[in-house]
């Protein structure tokens, strides 16, 4: 009994372990070697050592220069703030576009359930740098999505919006920006959704209808309440890349849409200041890492406190 009672300790450990150890390895190491650059200063191509020791004397020089002036300066404030922003209206465009299809998924038929699977992860069958360059081309002017948006008359409603420069051109917009994310990250919302619709107890929606509830009113207090968890995984599989996103910005993006991922890389290649770079980048994690703890935090305290 000891002996299995050992082995049950032991696998467990292991268990427990090994994602502990991945993310230190792959993470937190990471994380402190960039922290670590951030607060040193650069010598050609080499960092000054933060710890001497010298007649005795153990001296400790960190450089918090970045910090303040990533604070002090409108321009990084000003490219943080639209990086959440873009990030934090792509999820939710995401959201409703992702539910419905979802649920529709969800409660199809169960022979047709793995086509439609297969649908929403068909786009990763092809380069994701591929189908951002075939945005450029359908929202350029004389492509089918251009011409679209300007037969329907959306031009004059999206310029008044702000979402374009002017009527007639939807590249290098916030709007661009902003469509170009959607596709890419909405079947990052769609597959938790799925997950988690797929797998609710339809007993539940059947006793609320016997019992005298309309439609709109069981999906609102039953149906929406039982997938809150794939809403979440969702929404945080789609708001953190883009927050640091690069890619589309740099190719559907113009001077308005400045996001961090392109300060980043400025600061990195064309200023070639490292410190300042992983300053950037350090805080750029924290934005999005700490509201995740709190938002966990409160969440379990909510769990074990019902």
């Amino acid at each position: 009994m000891k002996e299995r009672m050992t082995l049950w300790m032991q696998g467990r450990h292991w268990v427990v372990g090994l994602p502990y150890a991945w993310l230190i390895a792959f993470f937190l190491i990471p994380f402190l070697i960039l922290f670590k650059i951030s607060v040193s200063e650069m010598e050609t191509v080499h960092f000054k050592d933060l710890l001497s020791y010298t007649d005795g004397v153990l001296h400790i020089k960190v450089k918090l220069g970045n910090y303040l002036a990533l604070a002090g300066d409108d321009l990084y404030v000003k490219t943080y703030l639209a990086s959440l922003r873009y990030a934090a209206i792509t999820t939710l465009i995401c959201l409703g576009l992702g539910y419905p299809f979802a649920y529709f998924m969800a409660r199809a038929r169960t022979e047709i359930q793995p086509v439609l699977l297969m649908l929403v992860m068909l786009p990763f069958w092809t380069s994701f740098l591929l189908r951002v360059y075939a945005w450029k081309g359908l929202l350029a002017e004389h492509g089918w999505v251009h011409e679209l948006v300007m037969a329907c008359g959306l031009g004059q409603l999206l310029w008044w919006s702000g979402a374009i420069e002017e009527p007639g051109q939807l590249m290098n917009s916030p709007f661009s920006l902003v469509i170009g994310m959607v596709y890419t990250y909405l079947p990052f919302m769609v597959l938790p959704l799925y997950s988690h619709l797929s797998k609710m107890d339809l007993r539940l929606l059947e006793a609320a209808a016997d019992l005298g509830a309309k439609p709109w009113t069981v999906f609102r207090t039953i149906t929406i309440p039982l997938s809150k968890p794939g809403i979440v995984a969702g929404s945080m599989l789609v708001f953190i890349p883009c927050v640091g996103e690069f890619v589309i910005p740099e190719l559907l993006g113009g001077p308005r849409t400045m996001m961090i991922g392109r300060v980043l890389w400025d600061e990195f290649f064309s200023n070639n200041d490292w410190p300042m770079a992983a300053a950037v980048a350090v805080v750029m994690v924290l934005l999005v890492i700490v509201p995740l703890a709190l938002f966990s935090r409160s969440q379990n305290s909510l769990g074990a406190h019902p």
